[in-house]
């Protein structure tokens, strides 16, 4: 194997909704992305004892994860409708139950190996801004359940 010498790019990020449902999915993209970032912290306990000499322990007992996509919202040249996909956000962050849940993935659009899915709770930030401003859009995503690593579905 070559030695790693190339620095990759933020943009690698391929982040995709499912419009359909867990037994039938329908990937798809989530469009004018500007940015987007996750993390899976661990959620940890002291577990420190007597025999430690005076040294502290932790020890893990669960993990979490998030997400945030930043996007620029886009509507049709008519200007009478949205993107489906961020319409399916919008309305998951307004909703209850199981309607407010979605499925997520990424992957790297470059097909190297990391790829992710879940499930999540959205939350829906407009920027705002002044009169010359795009209307950005920042979604949280808040994971429900594992976070669970999958082929990429454009690797070779």
């Amino acid at each position: 194997m070559a030695t790693p010498t190339e620095t990759v790019l933020a943009r690698r990020w391929v982040v995709q909704i499912n419009m359909g449902t867990d037994v039938s999915p329908d990937w798809q993209l989530s469009p004018a992305t500007t940015n987007f970032t996750f993390k899976y912290p661990n959620v940890t306990q002291d577990d420190s004892d007597y025999d430690s000499g005076g040294w502290g322990s932790t020890v893990k007992t669960a993990q979490n994860w998030s997400g945030e996509l930043s996007f620029n919202r886009k509507s049709t040249p008519d200007s009478t409708a949205y993107s489906t996909v961020h319409e399916k956000l919008r309305t998951a962050a307004l909703s209850f139950g199981s309607s407010s849940k979605i499925g997520v993935r990424w992957y790297d659009r470059n097909a190297m190996p990391e790829a992710y899915q879940g499930t999540a709770l959205v939350e829906w930030e407009p920027s705002g801004g002044d009169r010359t401003a795009l209307e950005g859009i920042k979604v949280t995503l808040t994971g429900v359940g594992a976070l669970v690593p999958i082929t990429n579905p454009i690797a070779p």
